[in-house]
C-alpha cells in the first residue's frame, strides 16, 4: 500500500517530536524541512499534504506556499498559526490554502484533518485516472464512475469494440445505453465512419421503411426525388437502434435480412443495394419475455443478443453518484455562468439516500435544476426536490434497529461539534466520552466538517 506522505515546513524542534510521534504508523512517511531551502528540496508532486507554520526565519510561511504552488499548483497546504497571526492564515487560504490550525494544536484533530485532505486527494486523483483512462480508451469523456459494476461493463465493451458483431444493450431508462453504444463505436476499426441513432419509439410505423431503407422517386405520394436511408448513409459505420422492441413485426423481418444478407432494398426499387453496416441495439424491457409471447421474432432476438451488455441502474452503483453530481455540476455552472463551486456534505446524503428511478438522466436534470436554483458557492439540500429530501426520512423509517442508532449519534455528534466550533476535545468534554472515542465514532459514522 502506498504510503501517506506528510511534509511539515516549521523551525520549531518540539514540533518536529510532536509530528514523529503523531505520524509513527509505518502507512506514513514525515518530510521535515526547517526553511525555504529545505522545503522546496523536499517537496515533489507525491506529497499527499504540507503543514507549514506561519512564521519561518526568513521567509513568512506564505510566500513559501506560494514557491511551492509555482512547480506543484496542486500542492496542499494547511497553516499552523500562533495566536494574532490568523489574519495572515486567512491570507493564505485566499491564495489557496486548504486550512489553518492554533498551535497549540489537538493532535487527534490535526490527524483526522490529514486523513482527510489525504483521503479527498487521492480520491480525486483517482477520479481523474479513471477519465483519463476512459478518454484514452474510448475517446468518450461522458461515461464516468469507480465502481466494479461500471467497470465489469467497460471491460466487456473494450473486448467486444473492435469486432463486427452485433450487441444488445439492455438497461432501465436513463441508464446511459446510447453512450455505451457510442463508446463501442468509438474504440471500433468504424470509428472513423458513421455512427447513426435510431431511436424506434418515436417515429410513426408507415415511416420506418422509408426512414431505414430509403426510397425512389415516385415510390410514394410526395416522394419528389431519390432518398438514401440510414442503413445506406451509414454504410460503413454503425447504426444504434435504441427501443429496438418497437420495430413492427414486418420491419424486424427486414432487418434480419440486413444482417444475415448485407442488403437493402429502397422502396419503390427493384435494386437490391450490398451495404455493410454494424448493428446496436438497446431496450429497457425484458425482450426475451417478448419473444416468448410472440411479440417479437425469435430470430431476430438470437441476431441481435449474440453479445449482451446490461448496464446497472444507478441505484446499484451509489459510489458512482458523487463523481457523476461533481461532472454535471461543473458543466452546468460553466454553461450558465452561475457561481457555484461544490456540494456541502448534506446535499451529498440527500443524493446517496434517493433511489433515482430515472438513473443517471433524473440525476442530471437534479443537478441541472440546483445549479440554476442556488446563488451560492456551495449546493446545499434546499436547492433539492421534497422527493428527494424526503428519501433519507423513509430510508430511516424502515431501517432497523441499528441503522437508526447509528443516525441519532451521527446526528447528536455532528450537532456537538458544530456547537463546539468542530474542536474535538471540546465536543468529547461535552458529550463525556474520550477524545479517542469520539474519533473512532467520526471516522465510523463518516461525519465530516
Amino acid at each position: 500500500m502506498k504510503k501517506k506522505i506528510v511534509h511539515l515546513v516549521d523551525d520549531e524542534i518540539v514540533i518536529h517530536d510532536i509530528f514523529k510521534r503523531i505520524f509513527l504508523e509505518p502507512e506514513y512517511e514525515l518530510r521535515i524541512s526547517q526553511n525555504k531551502s529545505q522545503a522546496k528540496a523536499n517537496h515533489s508532486p507525491d506529497v499527499d499534504v504540507v503543514i507549514m507554520d506561519q512564521m519561518i526565519p526568513g521567509t513568512p510561511g506564505l510566500e513559501i506556499f506560494k514557491e511551492l504552488k509555482k512547480d506543484d499548483p496542486q500542492v496542499r497546504v494547511i497553516f499552523l498559526t500562533a495566536f494574532g497571526t490568523i489574519e495572515a492564515a486567512i491570507e493564505a487560504i485566499r491564495h489557496g490554502a486548504l486550512d489553518y490550525l492554533q498551535k497549540p494544536f489537538n493532535n487527534i484533530e490535526l490527524k483526522h484533518r490529514v486523513d482527510r485532505v489525504i483521503r479527498e486527494k487521492r480520491l480525486n486523483r483517482e477520479n481523474e485516472r479513471l477519465k483519463r483512462t476512459l478518454n484514452d480508451r474510448f475517446s468518450f469523456e461522458n461515461i464516468v464512475g469507480r465502481s466494479p459494476l461500471l467497470k465489469k461493463v467497460l471491460g466487456i465493451v473494450e473486448s467486444v469494440a473492435d469486432s463486427n458483431s452485433t450487441v444488445l444493450i439492455t438497461g432501465e431508462s436513463g441508464t446511459g445505453k446510447e453512450l455505451i453504444a457510442k463508446a463501442i463505436h468509438s474504440n471500433s476499426n468504424r470509428r472513423h465512419m458513421p455512427f447513426s441513432p435510431f431511436n424506434s419509439s418515436n417515429i410513426p410505423a408507415n415511416l420506418f421503411e422509408s426512414l431505414l431503407f430509403g426510397y425512389k422517386k415516385g415510390a410514394y405520394t410526395g416522394a419528389v426525388s431519390d432518398k438514401k436511408g440510414i442503413f445506406e448513409e451509414a454504410d460503413g459505420g454503425t447504426i444504434f437502434f435504441d427501443e429496438i422492441a418497437n420495430l413492427t413485426d414486418e420491419t424486424q423481418a427486414k432487418i434480419l435480412r440486413v444482417l444475415q444478407e448485407k442488403e437493402i432494398q429502397p422502396l419503390g426499387s427493384n435494386q437490391i443495394k450490398k451495404v455493410d453496416v454494424r448493428i446496436l441495439a438497446a431496450t429497457n424491457i425484458d425482450l426475451l419475455a417478448k419473444m416468448k409471447n410472440g411479440e417479437f421474432r425469435e430470430d431476430l432476438y438470437y441476431r441481435l443478443n449474440i453479445i449482451n451488455i446490461h448496464l446497472p441502474p444507478l441505484r446499484e452503483r451509489k459510489e458512482d453518484i458523487p463523481l457523476l453530481a461533481d461532472v454535471f455540476l461543473k458543466k452546468f455552472a460553466r454553461e450558465n455562468k452561475k457561481p457555484v463551486k461544490g456540494m456541502n456534505p448534506k446535499f451529498l446524503r440527500h443524493l446517496m439516500d434517493y433511489n433515482w428511478p430515472g438513473n443517471i438522466r433524473e440525476l442530471q436534470n437534479t443537478m441541472l435544476r440546483a445549479v440554476l436554483l442556488s446563488g451560492a458557492e456551495t449546493l446545499g439540500p434546499e436547492a433539492l426536490t421534497p422527493e428527494i429530501l424526503g428519501a433519507r426520512t423513509q430510508r430511516l423509517e424502515r431501517g432497523g434497529y441499528n441503522e437508526k442508532v447509528d443516525a441519532f449519534k451521527k446526528q447528536l455528534i455532528s450537532e456537538t461539534l458544530e456547537r463546539n466550533n468542530w474542536v474535538q476535545k471540546k465536543a468529547a468534554e461535552e458529550l463525556s466520552l474520550k477524545p479517542s472515542t469520539l474519533y473512532e465514532l467520526i471516522k465510523r459514522l463518516g461525519i465530516e466538517k
